[in-house]
This record gives C-alpha cells, sequence and structure tokens, in this order.
C-alpha cells in the first residue's frame, strides 16, 4: 500500500491536493493511504516552506501549488517505476 501525505493546515488548497490525489490513485488503481498531516511542527520536518505540499513514500515531490489529478498521476507512476 503507497504511503501518501497531504502537508498543510486544511485550507481550501489542502482541501483540492487532497481530492486530486484520491482521484489520481483511484484511476491508477493504487491502493493508498493518504494522511493529512496539518501540525506545523511536523509539516517542517520536511523542509516544507509553502503548503500544500505532497509527500509520496518519503519524498516531498511538489510544494506550494495543487497539481493536477494528470500530474500527480505522472507522479504516481514515477514512484511505482522506482520501487
Amino acid at each position: 500500500m503507497k504511503q501518501i501525505k497531504i502537508l498543510g493546515t486544511g485550507c481550501p488548497k489542502c482541501q483540492k491536493l487532497a481530492e486530486n490525489t484520491k482521484t489520481a490513485a483511484d484511476q491508477l488503481g493504487i491502493g493508498c493511504e493518504i494522511e493529512k498531516v496539518t501540525e506545523i511542527s511536523e509539516i517542517m520536518k520536511f523542509g516544507v516552506m509553502l503548503t500544500p505540499a505532497l509527500v509520496i513514500g518519503d519524498q516531498v515531490k511538489v510544494s506550494g501549488t495543487v497539481p493536477s489529478v494528470e500530474q500527480i498521476k505522472s507522479m504516481l507512476q514515477e514512484d511505482q517505476a522506482a520501487s
């Protein structure tokens, strides 16, 4: 099962990133657990200064923007190929 984290305080952009990520994973048929990390101290541990941020596995893939479903699908596929 793929570990995915959404880093952010719960703002509309954070919610949109979570929605896009779930849609991308569902369209690819990838089983995943999406965890929302809202504590600033935890977000800082990833070195993220701008939210929302998307973490796949243990790597920050994007920060400060909301990628499209297609962009997230590409990130998930790249991560799968590297695994």
